[in-house]
């Protein structure tokens, strides 16, 4: 054969791609966003207060406060304003996620072309934390099934530890790691608290982190509940402030007024606005009330100064680690003080959602237990009003005591050392924060996340305020709105309505203001002079009032916020229900995790909760008992929740209503081998809750409740638990775990079909959660 020419083979050169791994610029800071809950604006010591914050006033003496910072007055819509620089009706947290509304306003989605600030600094190389309060899952999203999108880890964060709903129970609470429930790391019997066990997680995360990737910037999103109610305040820290408010609300709001003009926080110029009419005057009460409520702020100082503790315990450790130089510490309150507390405060919250009215003869006698383990308390509104210094109302209102809020900025390497301790005026708010971020950490918005076009921001830059007093606010115009109330900042003017809303019983029926849209009155005031809305001049500007309720209207319709509702109740024929909601019936079995509150068949109505159960041969059964026991099924504690179960071999069901405990239980021992023990509930509205236990369909023993059967039995969310309890028990009659010592089959509870509840029994459910 002939020979063939052999053909030159082509040369391949094989070059390494590039590193296109994302990896923040050399020197990047960390970030650590620091959020409280329900702190008024005059509550720590850097603004005003006499309570003890040495931590957070170590910030504020290091960095910048911010005296014109403003928030939505609303919890979970503050929260979304952070996350995604956008104001919160944009991206439909115009209300709590509690109660998501078919709007795009309310639906409690933010859509994908909101990009939220963990995700883009995630996608930027930083690894992101989230400890806390999340409060940004829509209802019916928030069990074991999810969907988890709206959990911490679908916004960008890559590690989450804390709790989804808007509060919990701090010795006890209802803990979330990543996508799953988990149980706390200790018994409050052993001196667990949610706020020192959210410390020590945030510090292990970074140690871990830093362990693992030296040097690589992080973003921490640090929220503890602290200070939403249940005011729980471990043994010893109130101590401090014995006799330290007796003096009154009224005397220790003016005391803080003048520490505020002091500090610099309130300009002198400033004029300290009047105690309304429906905040009592201290002088006016008797010794016994004045006792009671200088209880509750020492309290709630106490567990203020608590949190301060474990934030002081996160910066020392940032501090002795060398981070914390080069670390910015962003630290606020999502809203001002909450009057949630009413005029006479509350051992048990939960007996709003009952509207079962509180008076001070009743919480005098719960005086020593208040902050303790049994409670689930918060504190009368007269301090709410106090806490909210120099400004007018509180939490859910859109005057300036509900929407302006404490803001620090503490970065050494950031900001020059000539600005530390100084304030700066500009008016900013909430969405102003993801942008200062980013400006900061030299990361650019992106145009587009997942191949979806972004939204624009509608916050601005603070970074340009740093090192300069006079640097011009982020915008000229800023619309509020939050169950109907409303107003706008313009320039120099705000306007503000008297719109009052439902949902809070003391403020229904005594707050002085308009119930209808129809009836609002709008009054004036000019800031650049009249920093508390102390002056309205509506009456010598009426075209400037006149066009500033227009342009509310123009920001109302670009942002979302219509239709609003001024009834309340008009919003649950709009509610968005859970895809797979709760059936009327439904059969749980052992091995599982608690199961969420919200896919267990609701009881309102009365219902039927029954456990299949093998009993145990008891070798040492007497007449005295049986070594038969232990819970069959629990849901909630002793504030308020329900428990079947056996003890020294006897049936019993107990249930408890807003702290009203109320115990059936069986004469008889139960017998070894296979039984079906229930209990049958029967809602009798205003007459109570008649229950009926029984052993194979037999009647061993009945009772009644005052009370007629909860919407919600915790505000906080709970867990169904099958063949033990865990946190507090219902009753006293157990000790959690108080294991079933026998078997369980399976646990079946069906709804009845009684007397539905009142429709605003959902709404103080939500706000009292919040």
């Amino acid at each position: 054969m002939p020979e063939t020419a052999q053909q030159p083979r082509p040369v391949v050169r094989h070059e390494p791609y590039p590193d296109r791994r994302p990896r923040p610029a050399p020197g990047a800071p960390n970030v650590v966003v620091i959020v409280l809950d329900d702190l008024g604006y005059g509550q720590v010591g850097c603004f005003g207060s006499d309570i003890e914050t040495p931590h957070i006033d170590r910030l504020a003496a290091g960095g910048l406060r911010y005296n014109r910072f403003h928030v939505t007055a609303l919890c979970s819509p503050s929260r979304a304003c952070l996350m995604t620089g956008r104001n919160h009706h944009s991206v439909g947290v115009g209300f709590l996620v509690d109660m998501p509304l078919a709007f795009p306003g309310y639906d409690g989605a933010p859509p994908k072309s909101a990009g939220t600030l963990p995700r883009v600094l995630r996608d930027a190389g930083y690894s992101t934390f989230a400890i806390g309060k999340w409060h940004l899952v829509p209802r019916g999203e928030r069990s074991h099934a999810g969907p988890f999108d709206r959990w911490p880890l679908g916004y960008g964060f890559e590690r989450y530890y804390g709790f989804l709903q808007g509060d919990t129970n701090q010795w006890a609470p209802n803990l979330v790691r990543d996508n799953h429930y988990v149980e706390p790391p200790a018994r409050p019997e052993d001196g667990y608290h949610l706020t020192e066990d959210l410390t020590d997680t945030a510090i292990r995360c970074i140690v871990d982190q830093q362990h693992s990737a030296p040097g690589k910037p992080f973003f921490m999103y640090f929220a503890p509940g602290a200070m939403h109610a249940p005011h729980h305040t471990p043994p010893g820290w109130a101590d401090r402030y014995a006799g330290r408010f007796d003096r009154g609300w009224e005397h220790w709001r003016d005391d803080t007024f003048a520490r505020q003009v002091a500090l610099g926080v309130v300009p002198p110029t400033a004029r300290l606005t009047e105690r309304p009419p429906w905040i009592a005057a201290w002088d006016d009460l008797p010794a016994d009330e004045r006792r009671l409520y200088s209880a509750m702020y020492e309290n709630y100082a106490g567990f203020l100064t608590h949190t301060d503790a474990q934030i002081g315990r996160l910066l020392t450790f940032l501090d002795e680690t060398g981070q914390l130089d080069n670390t910015i510490v962003m630290f606020i309150s999502d809203n001002g003080a909450s009057a949630e507390g009413g005029q006479h405060g509350t051992f048990n919250e939960h007996r709003f959602t009952q509207g079962l009215p509180e008076t001070a003869e009743a919480n005098l006698r719960l005086i020593d237990g208040w902050g303790g383990h049994r409670s689930y308390s918060h504190y009368a509104w007269g301090w709410a009003w106090a806490g909210n210094s120099p400004f007018r109302l509180w939490k859910r209102y859109t005057w300036l005591g509900g929407t302006r809020s404490p803001l620090i900025v503490h970065w050494p390497r950031g900001i020059a050392a000539a600005g530390a301790g100084k304030v700066r005026p500009q008016i900013c708010h909430a969405v102003d924060l993801m942008p200062t971020v980013l400006d900061a950490c030299g990361v650019a918005a992106p145009s587009h996340i997942d191949g979806i076009e972004q939204r624009p921001v509608h916050g601005a830059s603070l970074v340009p305020t740093f090192d300069d007093a006079g640097a011009p606010n982020p915008r000229a115009v800023q619309y509020f709105e939050m169950l109907g109330s409303r107003s706008i900042i313009a320039g120099e003017w705000k306007a503000t309505t008297d719109h009052v809303s439902k949902g809070v019983l003391d403020e229904e029926r005594l707050l002085i203001g308009s119930r209808t849209f129809a009836d609002d009155t709008w009054a004036l005031f000019r800031l650049d002079g009249d920093f508390t809305e102390a002056t309205d001049v509506a009456a010598e500007h009426p075209a400037v009032l006149d066009e500033l309720r227009e342009l509310w209207l123009m920001e109302a319709g670009r942002h979302g916020v219509m239709p609003m509702d001024d009834s309340l109740i008009g919003r649950l024929g709009s509610m968005i229900t859970p895809q797979y909601p709760a059936a009327q019936r439904a059969t749980f079995r052992p091995g599982g995790s608690p199961v969420h509150d919200e896919c267990v068949p609701m009881l309102f109505g009365g219902g039927r909760i029954a456990a299949a159960v093998d009993v145990p041969e008891s070798p040492a059964r007497t007449d005295a008992g049986s070594s038969a026991e232990g819970v069959l099924c629990a849901l909630g504690d002793w504030t308020s929740g329900f428990a079947l179960y056996v003890r020294d071999g006897r049936p019993a069901f107990a249930i408890n209503i807003a702290g009203e405990s109320t115990v059936v239980n069986s004469p008889t021992v139960i017998t070894p081998g296979r039984h079906t023990v229930d209990c049958v509930l029967e809602n009798r509205g205003p007459e109570g809750t008649l229950l009926t236990l029984r052993c194979d369909g037999a009647v061993v023993a009945s009772g009644a409740s005052p009370l007629a059967l909860p919407f919600a039995w915790q505000h906080g969310g709970a867990g169904l638990r099958i063949g033990h309890d865990s946190g507090f028990p219902v009753c006293d009659d157990y000790v959690c775990p108080f294991p079933w010592t026998g078997v369980i089959h399976e646990v079946t509870i069906e709804a009845g079909s009684g007397a539905a509840p009142q429709p605003d029994q959902e709404i103080r459910a939500a706000l009292h959660s919040e």
